[in-house]
């Protein structure tokens, strides 16, 4: 069975999406195969070069191993990378479904032909805009993505606080939108929050430790939990 597409579902549904930083890498496929069970809708992949953000994750091996163990997942791939022509191809020989990139990583001219390539190679596109950044740096380019992924904390490591301000982003972004492109949001997302984020107009919600610091039996009460808010 090929993995489902993003844009099939239902556009106003919001989307679960763990990142799988949070997991136990020790136990990788128990803990990703019990947040599918619990309900999650797909898998988020943190990938960080240790140049663009101080911190060095996974690669593209981790990616073929999740696509192996689960061939039927949407493994959503954010490339937090300086140089990010580099991971696409690697990324998508190894069963990415969908690889978003930061705006901030690439010059403006490269950004349409990065997303065809991405296009070109089997995979949704992704662009993606860090909280300092001015949201008109990303504006230009949101009609060709697939999804659009607001960062709600400064990336590189996961368990930092929501950053609210985001959300004028977010109120931007939205109305700019075809009905059935994503508008994703990463870091500190909770069942506390995720009403406002919802009502900014998010409909991928991105979970690290608000599932990873819950006992496993938590998981699928949380996941439901972020959808009726």
């Amino acid at each position: 069975m090929p993995p489902p597409n993003l844009l099939t579902h239902p556009p106003r549904v919001p989307l679960i999406a763990p990142s799988v930083l949070s997991a136990d890498f020790a136990n990788l496929e128990r803990d990703c195969r019990g947040l599918l069970d619990a309900g999650a809708d797909l898998l988020h992949l943190d990938v960080m070069d240790g140049h663009f953000v101080p911190n060095l994750t996974m690669g593209p091996d981790v990616c073929r191993g999740l696509r192996k163990a689960f061939p039927g997942a949407f493994l959503d791939v954010h490339l937090m990378v300086t140089d990010p022509a580099r991971f696409v191809e690697p990324f998508a020989k190894a069963g990415a479904s969908n690889c978003s990139f930061h705006v901030e990583a690439v010059e403006p001219n490269a950004v349409q032909p990065l997303i065809s390539r991405i296009h070109d190679l089997g995979m949704q596109a992704g662009i993606v805009i860090n909280p300092p950044t001015p949201v008109d740096k990303i504006l230009p380019f949101v009609a060709l993505a697939d999804m659009v992924l607001v960062m709600s904390v400064n990336p590189g490591f996961s368990g930092q606080s929501f950053i609210p301000e985001v959300l004028e982003k977010t109120r931007t972004i939205k109305p700019l939108l075809r009905p059935m492109q994503r508008l994703e949001v990463d870091g500190g997302i909770s069942p506390a929050n995720v009403a406002t984020v919802r009502a900014a107009g998010c409909d991928v919600m991105v979970m690290g430790s608000a599932l990873a610091s819950q006992p496993r039996e938590r998981w699928g009460g949380i996941i439901q939990q972020m959808r009726r808010n």
